[in-house]
């Protein structure tokens, strides 16, 4: 049986007043940074990520987007708090023998998920890890690149009485 993977239950906006890169007078674009970073930082970590958002004001129920199957976004339902639904998760996944981990900066919480079972790992430490493993990517990936200063010749990786049979074949002697 194969380990399931760290299940990561974010605080949507707790995250975003601690993101630098973030606008956050325009809400929907915070929004959909946030999901882009994050889905990203959970496919290269392997983690599974819940991203939730409170929208306790909303007279809607709460909904859920699904992304892939290690990333969804919740958005709680009227009356509900986004702190509710990540001790509800937690709970859960914790019953389930899940490893949870909790992104969230509000004290209240924190109480509850340890209590539960589950790690907290405080908005503005995570933001830091999701840039360190960033800019891990892009010097792996994108780093340095160089491009040869001579031209690669098959002569240049072969013997000299190899290319010397080579080259009598070439000129036909």
């Amino acid at each position: 049986m194969t380990k399931k993977r760290p299940h990561y239950l974010v605080d949507g906006y707790n995250l975003i007043h601690v993101w630098q890169e973030i606008n956050t007078s325009d809400l929907t674009t915070a929004r959909e940074f946030l999901i882009r970073n994050l889905q990203e930082y959970g496919a290269y970590e392997k983690f599974e990520i819940t991203l939730v958002f409170d929208a306790a004001r909303s007279e809607d129920e709460e909904s859920v987007v699904v992304y892939d199957d290690f990333f969804r976004v919740i958005y709680s339902g009227y009356g509900e708090t986004a702190d509710s639904v990540i001790e509800r998760i937690s709970y859960e996944e914790v019953r389930k023998r899940r490893e949870v981990h909790v992104v969230s900066s509000d004290a209240t919480i924190e109480t509850v998920i340890l209590g539960a079972g589950a790690y907290r790992h405080p908005s503005r430490e995570f933001y830091r890890a999701v840039k360190r493993a960033k800019q891990h990517l892009r010097k792996e990936y994108l780093g340095n690149v160089t491009l040869p200063v001579k031209r690669n010749e098959v002569g240049d990786r072969i013997g000299a009485e190899v290319y010397a049979k080579l080259d009598k074949l070439r000129r036909g002697k």
